[in-house]
């Protein structure tokens, strides 16, 4: 899993989600054009996103050629997140997150098949 971004917020949600042993949790600190470049290197499943900082068309253009991938979305103003794919969750601990992350990637591993050369640790 992929934190986009330096704010505040993701910071603390990083630092939440590094007490799960069973997430690999990657920062990624850099601009939109080498962040998608880093973002396919790494092929997560993943993506947080702190809706206050990113751009929509940044978001957009990442699921449009990811689409595979799961971008959460954090309301730096409340406690909802928004799944970018049009879902919306309400999250107000850790493991709120925790659940829908690892519900996201259930799906995701259920859809590509037991040998479809992902790692078998969640990033």
């Amino acid at each position: 899993m992929v934190l986009y971004g330096n704010s505040v917020l993701l910071d603390a949600v990083g630092q939440s989600l590094r007490q799960y042993p069973r997430l690999d949790v990657i920062p990624v600190e850099t601009s939109p054009e080498l962040a998608e470049r880093r973002l396919d290197d790494l092929c997560p499943h993943v993506v947080v996103l702190d809706l206050g900082v990113v751009t929509r068309d940044f978001a957009f253009a990442l699921l449009r050629d990811h689409p595979d991938l799961m971008l959460i979305g954090l309301d730096p103003g409340g406690d909802q997140l928004l799944v970018l794919s049009g879902e919306q969750a309400r999250a107000v601990t850790t493991d709120d997150l925790v659940r829908l992350i690892e519900t996201g990637m259930s799906l995701a591993g259920e859809e590509n098949g037991p040998d479809d050369g992902r790692s078998s640790t969640p990033t």
